[in-house]
């Protein structure tokens, strides 16, 4: 491979930068004539620091300017959190690869020690997100929610500040914080602690909640590499081999049950639903909860595929589990309200 620049689109935030750079130093590592080279672009979704995102589109407004400067041919490759890619691409775009899966699951912040079902009565919990504001209050109904934006660094310096007593954030975040050294977060770098009920980091509690009863967001914990659908990275069928060498058949496997999935049943980025697939032994098992607008109704829904069986595709289970929970009483839900 003759030597080559490849330049990676990614957002500006510490955490994105801590992802892209693992992203580049993979690449690096498998070839030694390839230089990344990161390009940070601040997104809609980054100057809007106040305020849900939901009346403003979603979690969509991360991905716009990253995909333009695909199109704009300012970068030959993104990255992004997987689970703020909408369901479906558009068509000139494509996933070219997809990271192997940090822990899937949401966790409950505090400097008390509490976790959620020992947060003191109309505790202030802080979350952007409707379903985990929903979840979180199906679970206890009398806590306050409070939106909460921003990037790891400043949701934790609030919690810090006592403007909430508990926070949500998503483990994988802040493992990967972790191991940039960011919010002092340090003690988390051992991935086996997060084996543990609670974890102690500096002032900081952080107590992982099971992903059957709090069920994450599709894609959550994955990375996704994105690019033009119409021809290879840097004009290279050599980067397209290598780009396929970082993908993980699991992740990908589960992440396209999670995405198929809310694309059956016509979810959005700020549709309050839930969606977990698991793979292993050659088993896939997904699990799915979506709420009403309000939050007063949901229904559940999973279904388990084993990969040895003809015309195993994870696109067909994340549809089957889709027609399932609309015909459980999904169709009310979405039109609710």
């Amino acid at each position: 491979m003759t030597s080559l620049t490849l330049r990676l689109g990614t957002r500006p935030s510490k955490l994105a930068l801590a992802q892209a750079q693992w992203v580049k130093q993979a690449i690096e590592q498998r070839a030694r004539d390839v230089r990344v080279e990161l390009v940070p672009i601040r997104t809609t979704g980054d100057r809007l620091t106040r305020g849900a995102l939901s009346p403003l589109g979603g979690k969509g407004l991360f991905v716009r300017e990253l995909e333009q400067a695909l199109r704009d041919g300012k970068v030959d490759l993104s990255v992004h959190s997987m689970k703020d890619l909408p369901a479906v691409l558009a068509p000139d775009f494509r996933i070219v690869a997809v990271s192997a899966r940090e822990d899937v699951r949401d966790a409950i912040v505090t400097t008390s020690g509490a976790d959620l079902d020992s947060l003191p009565l109309k505790a202030r919990l802080g979350t952007s997100s409707l379903r985990r504001k929903f979840i979180a209050l199906r679970m206890r109904p009398d806590l306050e929610v409070i939106t909460l934006r921003g990037n790891v660094d400043s949701r934790l310096a609030k919690l810090e500040a006592g403007q909430f007593d508990a926070i949500i954030l998503a483990v994988a975040g802040l493992k990967r914080m972790a191991n940039v050294g960011g919010a002092g977060l340090d003690r988390l770098v051992a991935a086996d602690h997060l084996g543990q009920k609670k974890i102690s980091a500096g002032r900081l509690s952080i107590t992982p909640l099971d992903e059957h009863r709090f069920v994450p967001a599709a894609g959550q914990g994955a990375l996704a590499l994105e690019a033009l659908a119409d021809k290879p990275v840097c004009a290279s069928h050599e980067i397209e081999a290598l780009l396929s060498d970082l993908n993980d058949s699991a992740a990908s496997i589960e992440t396209t049950a999670e995405r198929s999935f809310l694309a059956s049943i016509g979810a959005s980025c700020v549709s309050p639903v839930g969606v977990c697939a698991r793979f292993k032994h050659g088993v896939l098992a997904v699990k799915a909860i979506l709420f009403n607008r309000e939050g007063s109704k949901a229904v559940e829904a999973q279904i388990c595929a084993f990969a040895d069986r003809a015309g195993f595709d994870p696109s067909a289970v994340g549809r089957e589990l889709g027609q399932q929970l609309l015909a459980n009483g999904g169709w009310e839900l979405l039109g609710d309200g």
